[in-house]
């Protein structure tokens, strides 16, 4: 009895390894098919212009005022955490501020 419950505790160790672990934050980089890549490191973000800048941050929220030189500068950018591989951002103001679906990144393969 006592192999049969360590071998199943052993596989079930073996699939909890398998999957990939995400801290539930919104830490660590999203990507968006048509709008690019972002990557969120507490307050510092690095936006889909590539500019480096600082934010507000929680651990499910981050928020940061768009840069000179991309597209609406100086309009607040939200970004809300909606499960472990998904985050919602919302540039605002503006009539025509709509929510973005970001995914998380998929690792490279080498």
């Amino acid at each position: 009895m006592r192999t049969k419950i360590a071998t199943a505790a052993s596989a079930a160790l073996l699939i909890l390894m398998s999957v990939p672990a995400h801290a539930d934050a919104i830490d660590g980089n999203w990507c968006n098919r048509d709008l690019g890549r972002l990557e969120i490191h507490g307050t510092e973000i690095i936006t889909p212009g590539g500019k480096r800048v600082s934010g507000a941050y929680d651990r499910h929220a981050s928020r940061y005022v768009v840069p000179a030189a991309e597209p609406r500068p100086g309009a607040d950018v939200d970004m809300v955490l909606v499960d472990d591989d998904t985050i919602h951002r919302i540039v605002a103001p503006g009539a025509d501020a709509k929510i973005e679906v970001w995914r998380r990144c998929q690792a490279p393969v080498s």
